[in-house]
């Protein structure tokens, strides 16, 4: 915890070889940083693999997993590989989803229909299960039956989407507890983000807290 109204993250950048992220999580925390986000992009390194190696590497810095594509796992391993970390590390992790790169998306296979709407069904189904509950959806993208984790985290970690355009923050105010913004993101944009995230609050008829994260970008 610190004095200030923020907490103060570095990203691990997905140049970087995988071998020096414990040596750079650990200079890191020592440098005072309150979080350390690692990346997903595809065809560099596991964002899931990165997050576990930086949390065991770390004494009480926040791990944040900025993103995980949502198209590419299904959400109940999604929600079982979230919930380890969480349990292991109670209140260290912060899971991202998001859409994923277009053009990766296509290239891999995995570009959706309706990038909205596989976004907000994986999203919904990864948060219900985290709870402990039985899940049975049947959507275009999810369709699941009876599915519930025998080890759900507590507490349960916040998800949030790193989202760029209008409907889809709107969508991180719906169903998300966060929205990672983009990186380089002006204060212009960043105040247009919160207003979408708001109206999406309000479309869902509630204002929880809603965490909002940028990152720097060196160490």
């Amino acid at each position: 915890m610190n004095d200030r109204a923020y907490n103060l993250g570095i990203m691990f950048r997905r140049e970087h070889a995988p071998e020096t992220l414990p040596d750079f999580a650990r200079r890191a925390e020592d440098a005072g940083f309150d979080e350390l986000w690692v990346v997903e992009d595809c065809f560099y390194t596991s964002g899931i693999a990165a997050a576990a190696t930086a949390l065991a590497r770390t004494d009480a810095m926040t791990i944040g997993l900025g993103i995980m594509p949502a198209v590419v796992r299904n959400p109940v391993f999604a929600a079982m590989e979230i919930a380890t970390l969480a349990r292991l590390y109670p209140g260290r992790f912060l899971p991202g989803l998001g859409h994923g790169v277009a053009s990766w998306m296509r290239q891999i296979g995995a570009f959706p229909k309706s990038q909205l709407t596989a976004l907000e069904e994986v999203t919904v189904a990864i948060r219900e299960l985290l709870t402990g509950a039985e899940l049975n959806p049947s959507g275009q993208y999810v369709q699941i039956d009876r599915a519930q984790l025998v080890h759900p985290p507590d507490p349960v970690p916040p998800i949030s989407l790193g989202v760029i355009g209008p409907k889809s923050l709107a969508l991180s105010g719906r169903e998300a507890d966060g929205t990672i913004l983009s990186e380089y993101a002006s204060p212009a944009y960043i105040t247009w983000a919160r207003e979408q995230i708001a109206a999406g609050q309000a479309q869902a008829g509630h204002d929880r807290g809603h965490r909002r994260s940028a990152v720097a970008n060196t160490l």
